[in-house]
Order: C-alpha cells, then structure tokens, then sequence
C-alpha cells in the first residue's frame, strides 16, 4: 500500500476512495506489518546429531554461585571448598534466619594447592576477614573476562550459545562477552596469553568436549579467588540434561605450576526463554570492587 501510495497524491486517493475508506487506507498503510505467529520453542535435547544448545528462542541461566561437587565417582581432587573455621552464610539465608550474611572465605589449607597459591588466597582472606576490602575480588567487577572456567562463575545474567559446523560461540549478556570454540582442529603454536586463551572442541555423541590453553594468569579459578599460572589447562563437557530443560558443564582444571594434582568441579544451567539484550559494563561505576590480588611472588617455571 506504501508503495501505492507513494505513486500518486494524497489528495487524489482521497477523491477516488471517498473520506471513511480513505482513513481505513491510510491506517493500514501506515501500520506495521502484522508480525508472523512466534515459532515453537525448540526444545529437543539434540539437533542433527549434536547437543542442541542454541537458540534464539532460550537462553541459559546458571545455579547457584559457587562450583558443584563432580558426580559421585569422579576420580580425582574435587573443587576448592570453604574454609571450614569460616562457614560461608549467604544473603537469602542470612535474611531468612535474621543473622548477619558472611564473605566467602576460600580454604586455603586445601592440600592441592602448592604453597605460593596457598599464600595468595591466605592474604586475600587475611584482607577480607579484617574488612580492608567490602566485597572480594572478582574479574567480572572490573569489567575484565573472567577467562576459564572463571566465566562460567558468572550469576543472575543469561548465556546463549551459537553453534555452526567450525564454531561454537557462548555470549554472556552482561558485558555481551563472547567466548569462541573451534571445532575440529588442534591447538595452535606459541600461543600468546589471553583472558579466553584458545579453546578447540568437538562432539562426542550428546556431549561437547573443549580443550583449552594459553590462558592468562590475570584471573580466577574459583568463587574463591583462587590463582593460577599461564599453565592452567582446562577440559569441560557439556552436555544436556532434565529432557532439555537444563544444562551441565563438568570441567577439570590443570595447572602444574599452582596445583599439585587435577581438580574437578561441575556447573548446572537451567533453560529460561528470554532473549539477548545490550548491557555494557561501565569500568567507571566499579570503584565499590575495586580491587586487585594480593601480589605474591609467583614462581618462575
């Protein structure tokens, strides 16, 4: 009808159609397009063959704000826990219960940290308990990537993925962070240090497997704040679970300059429908936590 309209005058379609049917054309001229009915949610566990994780109909909403012990048998360290003298009470419980929330205060005694690491979290707790920082370090508060598995820490905001037959894409609402996998090749050579190192992966029936390396040392591996060396080496399997309607990520974390032994923790998601938005983080509005490592001396491997 725009296109119609655009031909010949107002003034003479108003005389061909009379007044009311001129109105009538007018409004339906000038009205969006009626929108088409919205598709289903595609809610199979996989497509063509593969786990099917992307969607611009869905997104993913991570559990909790801590890692999850690996299932029952996993062989190997499981995560870093809290530290037992300094039981960990959260906002929702505190309220519940009338008491007072507390810091997440990290073992630092775990066996399987090697005794620089140990340092590290020791005095960030040392800070933390003697309140010289109101909120413990996160990479995420200073607008930074929270690298791997750090990243998948993040609570309360969406993750979608994109999934082709080269890449698998995991964005992060906030920030709209993009994390990349490359199926099907080998890792590079000499790879500089980054925030998301390289990550290449590829299929095993239901379940995506990443290998990733050449991470920087400028993140956490934990909720915990604690550290690793340019020698972190993480492998994550993700795959679908409840017939589709959540997700789990189990990763393993090896890092012979900071652990002495593998670790292992895992990660749950559940799907929401909800699409992506903008969300930008403002470095300038972080001054509450703001807030950097204790500096250790690492060791020179």
């Amino acid at each position: 009808m725009l296109e119609f309209a655009s031909r010949i005058s107002a003034s003479a379609l108003h005389r061909a159609l009379g007044t009311a049917a001129f109105a009538a054309a007018l409004a339906i001229a000038l009205s969006p397009a009626a929108s088409a009915p919205a598709p289903a949610l595609d809610s199979g566990v996989s497509k063509d063959g593969v786990p099917n994780l992307a969607s611009i109909q869905f997104a993913w909403l991570a559990e909790g704000a801590d890692w999850m012990d690996p299932p029952t048998g996993t062989p190997g360290h499981g995560r870093i826990k809290n530290d037992p003298d300094h039981p960990f009470l959260g906002n929702v419980d505190a309220l519940r219960s009338g008491r007072q929330p507390t810091l997440r205060i990290g073992d630092a005694k775990d066996p399987v940290l090697k005794p620089w690491a140990a340092k590290v979290m020791a005095d960030s707790n040392e800070e933390a308990l003697a309140g010289r920082l109101d909120v413990p370090f996160a990479a995420q508060a200073r607008c930074w990537p929270g690298g791997v598995p750090g990243q998948l820490l993040y609570p309360a905001e969406p993750v979608y993925f994109i999934q082709t037959p080269k890449e698998v894409w995991m964005i992060w609402q906030e920030d709209n962070q993009v994390r990349r996998v490359y199926l099907n090749r080998p890792h590079s050579r000499n790879l500089k240090p980054s925030w998301y190192g390289e990550s290449v992966g590829h299929y095993e029936g239901d379940t995506l497997v990443i290998d990733t390396i050449g991470l920087n040392d400028k993140t956490v591996v934990d909720i915990y704040r604690t550290p690793h060396t340019e020698k972190l080496h993480v492998v994550e399997r993700w795959r679908m679970i409840d017939d589709g309607k959540g997700m789990e990520a189990i990763f393993t974390v090896e890092d012979p300059g900071a652990f002495y032994q593998p670790w292992t923790g895992m990660r749950r998601y559940r799907r929401i429908q909800q699409e992506g938005t903008e969300k930008i983080c403002a470095e300038n509005n972080t001054n509450l936590f703001d807030y950097h490592m204790p500096v250790a001396a690492k060791p020179d491997f």
